[in-house]
């Protein structure tokens, strides 16, 4: 096994960094890193703000319920998913902006947000920092865009912390190749059937070596969506200049 599928595989969130900033050389390639994905059409519709405002990242913090890893961390980034420039680009050619209203172009920068967002924290784990992403930017959307002073046509997908770790839990099992692979078509029934992936989660939890509990995968995904999250995100967008349609 090569080193970069090893330590992809070693992934891990880490909640719990020592209070040092990382370098600006360290930054720089992190960066670098995460422009380098891939992108739809070359559009790289997906924007960085490093936070480093104290009591803006405070607030951000605080809104995210993640204080304790936001502000002690190496550096704290939002990922957005902007058309903005894009929006400017057609005005001034005198052009119609529904190309870039639509949910295909959201989507569009959405996913270059995010594979920018992955390449960093796969660059990172490979300098031996820890990362985590925060998608509790989306608790507050409209705040967080004020905060940022983000203008239309972009969305604030996720935050990232990235620092020196002080603990890491173990790696969380994932789920068995048979349950989540097929080929040519949808698999119903083994892709549903996850009673053994059950079970290894439900041991991991038991045993990890902090915040040990009495729960499997299926119970994690009955709590978490049960309940309707952040259903303001859609009114936000839409006052974005998104049509969702």
């Amino acid at each position: 096994m090569n080193t970069t599928i090893h330590n992809m595989e070693q992934h891990v969130s880490v909640r719990d960094f020592k209070d040092q900033a990382l370098s600006s050389d360290t930054k720089q390639q992190l960066l670098r890193a995460a422009q380098s994905g891939s992108s739809s059409n070359f559009v790289q519709a997906f924007s960085i703000i490093e936070v480093s405002d104290k009591e803006i990242k405070n607030e951000i913090a605080d809104i995210t319920n993640s204080a304790a890893y936001v502000k002690k961390t190496g550096v704290f980034y939002v990922f957005v998913a902007d058309l903005y420039r894009q929006s400017i680009m057609l005005q001034n050619a005198g052009k119609s902006l529904k190309g870039i209203e639509n949910m295909e172009a959201l989507t569009v920068a959405t996913v270059d947000a995010t594979i920018a967002g992955e390449d960093m924290a796969v660059a990172a784990e490979s300098m031996d920092l820890g990362i985590c992403y925060i998608g509790g930017v989306r608790n507050d959307v409209a705040r967080i865009a004020e905060l940022l002073n983000l203008p239309k046509y972009t969305f604030p997908v996720f935050g990232m912390t990235i620092g020196i770790p002080n603990h890491k839990n173990q790696v969380k099992p994932r789920m068995p190749l048979e349950n989540q692979v097929s080929v040519n078509k949808y698999d119903v029934h083994k892709f549903a059937d996850i009673e053994g992936y059950d079970k290894q989660i439900e041991e991991y939890y038991a045993n990890r070596d902090s915040n040990a509990q009495a729960a499997n995968w299926t119970s994690k995904n009955v709590n978490f969506f049960e309940e309707v999250r952040r259903p303001e995100v859609g009114e936000f967008l839409k006052r974005q200049g998104f049509a969702l349609k």
